[in-house]
């Protein structure tokens, strides 16, 4: 089963609080920022048992491209080239 602090639950703006990398990208997600995604995937999915992992990859594909979305965005506004593409 997967857990979540009470004071974690609201979501918010996810795209704002990615943090950026040394380059300026934004980073990775975190460990925390997938785990509170998965547990959102699997309180909306009326928590089932044993599909944590399922939940946890569904939730780090979500952030990853949330992450490149804000990034292309980023660049365009900002008249850059976008950024490359990661796998």
């Amino acid at each position: 089963m997967l857990k979540q602090d009470s004071h974690e639950a609201g979501s918010g703006d996810r795209a704002a609080r990615m943090k950026r990398d040394a380059t300026g990208r934004a980073a990775a997600p975190t460990f925390d920022q997938i785990r509170r995604r998965a547990y959102e995937l699997w309180e909306r999915n009326h928590q089932p048992m044993g599909f944590e992992i399922e939940f946890w990859l569904m939730a780090e594909k979500e952030l990853r491209a949330e992450r490149d979305r804000a990034a292309k965005a980023e660049a365009t506004e900002a008249g850059d080239p976008p950024p490359p593409q990661q796998a």
